[in-house]
């Protein structure tokens, strides 16, 4: 993958993004943690380089023959991911998370997503990352419907918040009676 951003920061992501979704191991993916410091700090080196377009056509080839060796390791935790994500999206909603066997029984409950998913959860994709299907609670305006704050304002209000609003985008009456003023007066010739 050739990253063609004029960007630095971009293609750093980009990079990065996509080094972390290949190599995507975790800790308890190994037996001792000097094995998992060790990747971690092939991968880094490995980022870095193709960052910095250092041996580039050898790293390429590195990634794509980890990548054919651990296609099915990649896609399980892959998927884990996706799982814990939207574990951690049921939480923040305030739901428990389902297991597996809670999904399949609770489908019928829920509307469901294009992959038989409910809607609102996450379904990981061929590609491996997470996304949404459905969706999702939008957040409610504090102050109950509507604009918040301006069906209980009184004229006065609503006069001080128009100058006050005015005032921060750099606007004063004095302005307008100025530019009024040297328009009229600039097109008048004196001879």
């Amino acid at each position: 993958m050739v990253v063609s951003s004029t960007n630095p920061h971009n293609k750093e992501i980009a990079i990065r993004r996509r080094i972390a979704s290949i190599f995507n191991k975790r800790e308890d993916d190994f037996t001792s943690l000097r094995e998992y410091n060790d990747y971690l700090e092939e991968v880094e080196d490995m980022t870095f380089n193709l960052i910095e377009g250092i041996d580039v056509a050898a790293i390429e080839a590195k990634i794509a023959e980890y990548q054919e060796e651990n296609a099915e390791q990649i896609m399980i935790n892959r998927a884990r991911k996706a799982e814990e994500l939207a574990a951690a999206l049921a939480a923040s909603k305030g739901k428990p998370a389902q297991a597996d066997n809670d999904v399949a029984a609770n489908q019928n409950s829920h509307a469901e997503g294009v992959s038989g998913v409910p809607q609102g959860q996450y379904a990981p994709t061929f590609a491996g990352q997470p996304r949404p299907t459905g969706m999702a609670p939008q957040p409610l305006p504090l102050g109950g419907g509507g604009m918040p704050g301006y069906a209980a304002d009184d004229e006065e209000t609503m006069r001080l918040r128009a100058e006050r609003g005015a005032a921060a985008g750099g606007w004063s009456p004095q302005i307008s009676k100025k530019r009024a003023l040297e328009e009229a007066f600039g097109t008048m010739w004196v001879c």
